[in-house]
């Protein structure tokens, strides 16, 4: 895009990775993903590019065979892509986040028995908070692991992996029973290897298929089945019991500024949809883009594509900067996901009928734009971790 969403201030190296990847999604996603997404079929050939392109480990420190880029590279990449196909955004999302938590909370034995896997993208990852029974409680969650000598005993129901079938690492987070006054602290994080696949997929562990959705195609959402399932203490993240709140929270905190950079990605592409076809499409002797009707939508759209890029990557750059970040990353991700609704509503009414025909790319857009309303925290939980942070930082004096 010639004029929108640019982010100033970055290093040569940002700018030909992003470069790299703009031209990865017009060339390989962006001529394939409507067929792909009407099929529901996983893309592995794309996948397989950004395998090459070391997309998988782009935010993995070098010294475990990344690339070691911050999480504003990431989150602009992330942009891209979901400008071609958000589905190829939700195969690295979940990866990502596991990656994170293993970087900051992993003991150094799993970051080496992990991350240089997980950089190469032969470990995959997949990250499971959610059950069938609950949504945003998090504290309320149900699955549960006991100890038993030095294994653990897991015992559930997991709902919405995203990766849940072709993952072969889950960042598992289950009630583990420490007598601790508060539910939040009885939380754990495990580490689940399992191979890609679906049903019995090792003793105990079943993934039973693809959960079928509106949008958001291609890449498998599942559940997880837990019956008996046998884990080492060892494989609990950072080797501590009932710190498993934390690091979800760490992981989500990122997993926000990605669904902001998704949101920006789909309203990127709708308006790119929207002003191309408003120039071709005539009506009355002009085109539709000289009548003030459309001409206003346009420049709504464009300054809500504007506005939104402009808070995720502020968000990121705080996370990048070490600073707290979650009052900034609930404001992204509520306005982005919001304006992106929006904006790909206004390129669908630009398109009058036609979009409302398959064989135009803004069906897609339409599908897959609601589903970032609820992603990593509904509007409503934005709303509750900004207006949590603002009274504390403005507290009555």
């Amino acid at each position: 895009m010639a004029r929108l969403a640019q982010t100033a201030g970055l290093t040569d190296v940002q700018e030909e990775i992003i470069s790299t990847v703009r031209t990865f999604v017009d060339k390989e996603i962006i001529p394939h993903a409507t067929a792909l997404e009407h099929e529901d079929a996983y893309p592995q050939d794309i996948v397989d590019g950004m395998k090459e392109m070391g997309l998988f480990g782009l935010t993995i420190p070098e010294e475990y065979g990344g690339l070691g880029e911050s999480l504003l590279t990431y989150a602009l990449v992330v942009e891209q892509i979901a400008r071609g196909w958000m589905s190829v955004s939700g195969v690295i999302n979940t990866h990502f986040i596991v990656a994170y938590m293993l970087m900051h909370h992993g003991t150094e034995e799993q970051k080496q028995k992990y991350l240089p896997k997980m950089a190469l993208g032969e470990t995959r990852g997949a990250f499971s908070m959610s059950e069938p029974d609950l949504g945003s409680d998090v504290a309320a969650i149900k699955t549960r692991a006991k100890q038993d000598g030095d294994d653990y005993v897991i015992d559930g129901a997991k709902m919405w992996l995203t990766n849940g079938g072709s993952s072969n690492l889950i960042a598992l987070l289950v009630k583990t029973d420490l007598g601790q006054p508060k539910p939040y602290q009885n939380l754990t994080t495990f580490l689940v290897e399992k191979p890609s696949g679906f049903g019995e997929v090792v003793p105990g562990l079943t993934i039973p298929g693809k959960i079928d959705k509106m949008g958001y195609k291609g890449v498998d959402t599942t559940e997880a089945v837990f019956s008996g399932f046998r884990i080492p203490a060892a494989q609990i993240l950072g080797g501590e019991a009932g710190k498993g709140f934390s690091h979800m929270m760490d992981g989500v905190e990122v997993g926000r500024v990605n669904v902001a950079a998704r949101a920006c990605g789909i309203s990127i592409r709708a308006f790119e949809l929207a002003v191309e076809y408003a120039q071709q499409r005539a009506t009355f002797g002009k085109p539709i883009a000289e009548h003030q009707a459309i001409a206003f939508k346009l420049a709504e759209m464009g300054t809500k594509v504007e506005a939104a890029h402009l808070m995720m990557v502020n968000a990121a750059r705080l996370k990048d900067r070490g600073e707290r970040n979650d009052v900034e990353a609930g404001m992204a991700k509520l306005l982005a996901s919001e304006y992106c609704a929006e904006v790909t509503q206004e390129a669908f009414r630009i398109h009058g009928g036609y979009g409302y025909s398959k064989e135009y790319e803004i069906e897609r857009l339409m599908r897959e734009a609601p589903f970032l309303l609820i992603g990593e925290g509904t509007s409503e939980i934005q709303k509750t971790i900004i207006s949590r942070g603002l009274l504390k930082e403005y507290r009555s004096r």
